[in-house]
C-alpha cells in the first residue's frame, strides 16, 4: 500500500505538473546576486522583516508554553518555501529555529549559502536546498512545525497543489504563514503601476496582476485542504520611509496564519489557548478569523 501511495505521489508531482512557473524563474534569475543589497531591488523585502518576523515569532509563542530566553524559537523546524537569498531564513535562524530554505533557482541558493557561511551559528541552524516544494514532499512527510511562504504564492503555477504540498510536509497542528498581494484595483495601481513603473521599488515585470490572490480565495483553498485560518492582517508599505506597518484593510498586501488540523481532525488545545490569550497586538493586528 505504501509503495502504491509513493507511486501515486510521484505521478502527482512529476516534472510535467509542477507548481514552479518557468517564466517566473527567468525573472528572478537575473536578480539572484542582488538579494543582500538593502538599497537595491529587494529593499522592500528587507524592511518587511520588521513586521513579518515578529508576526511569526509572536504568533508561535502565543501557541506554545515553551519559552527559551534569547532563542524563542529554539528547536522549531521551519520550512522557508521560495527562500530566495535567505532574507527571512536568517532572522528566523537567529531566533533559534532550525530552518530549511528551498528555492527552485540554484543561483538564489548559492547566494543564500554564501551569505549564511559568514555566521557560524546560522551555518549550523540553516540548510538550503535547490528544490521545488513538490520535489521534497516524499522525503519530508509531516516533518515541519512551521511553513513560511512569504511573497511566493503570487508566483506559483498551481496554487491548490502548492497548498496540498504544504499540508503534506507540515506536522498535524503545524502553522502556515503566508504573505502576498490581494487582487484589487488598488493593488494593481500601487503594486504594479506605482511600485514597478513609477518609483521602481520593484523591478518591472516582477508581478502579474492576474496571479495575485484574494484573501477569500486563499482562505477557501486552505480550509478545503485541512487548514483552519486564524489570522488575516492587512499590510501597508510606505515608500518614503521604506517601512511596513499593519493596517485593517487587506486591499493591498496581507499576511495570513493558518493551522493544519490535528491527526484526528481536531484542533490543537493550544489554538484555543492562543485565541484566549490574543490580547497580544501583533498577531491580531488585522481581523482575526
Amino acid at each position: 500500500q505504501l509503495s502504491l501511495f509513493r507511486l501515486t505521489m510521484k505521478r502527482l508531482f512529476s516534472a510535467s505538473h509542477s507548481s514552479v512557473d518557468s517564466k517566473e524563474m527567468k525573472k528572478f534569475q537575473l536578480l539572484a546576486h542582488k538579494w543582500w543589497d538593502e538599497e537595491g531591488e529587494y529593499s522592500a523585502l528587507h524592511s518587511m522583516n520588521d513586521i513579518r518576523v515578529p508576526f511569526i515569532r509572536d504568533t508561535l509563542l502565543n501557541m506554545s508554553s515553551n519559552y527559551h530566553l534569547g532563542n524563542p524559537l529554539s528547536g522549531v523546524k521551519i520550512l522557508d518555501v521560495g527562500c530566495g537569498g535567505g532574507l527571512l531564513s536568517e532572522p528566523l535562524g537567529r531566533l533559534g529555529a532550525l530552518v530549511t530554505g528551498i528555492d527552485p533557482l540554484e543561483d538564489n541558493i548559492r547566494t543564500a549559502e554564501q551569505h549564511k557561511s559568514f555566521d557560524p551559528v546560522l551555518d549550523k541552524r540553516i540548510q538550503y536546498k535547490s528544490s521545488s516544494l513538490e520535489e521534497i514532499v516524499e522525503e519530508c512527510m509531516e516533518t515541519f512545525d512551521v511553513i513560511v511562504a512569504s511573497e511566493v504564492v503570487e508566483h506559483v503555477a498551481d496554487l491548490e497543489m502548492f497548498i496540498k504540498c504544504c499540508s503534506q510536509v507540515l506536522k498535524p497542528e503545524g502553522s502556515l504563514f503566508i504573505t502576498t498581494i490581494n487582487k484589487t484595483q488598488l493593488s494593481y495601481v500601487l503594486g504594479i503601476v506605482v511600485a514597478e513603473k513609477i518609483i521602481g521599488i520593484v523591478p518591472e515585470g516582477t508581478h502579474e496582476w492576474e496571479k495575485f490572490v484574494p484573501p477569500e480565495e486563499l482562505e477557501r483553498l486552505l480550509e478545503s485542504n485541512g487548514f483552519s485560518v486564524k489570522t488575516v492582517n492587512g499590510m501597508l508599505y510606505n515608500p518614503l520611509s521604506r517601512s511596513w506597518s499593519w493596517m485593517e484593510s487587506t486591499s493591498i498586501n496581507y499576511a495570513m496564519h493558518a493551522v493544519k488540523s490535528g491527526a484526528q481532525g481536531q484542533s490543537s488545545p493550544t489554538d484555543a489557548l492562543s485565541e484566549m490569550e490574543s490580547e497580544q497586538p501583533l498577531a491580531t493586528a488585522g481581523t482575526t478569523m
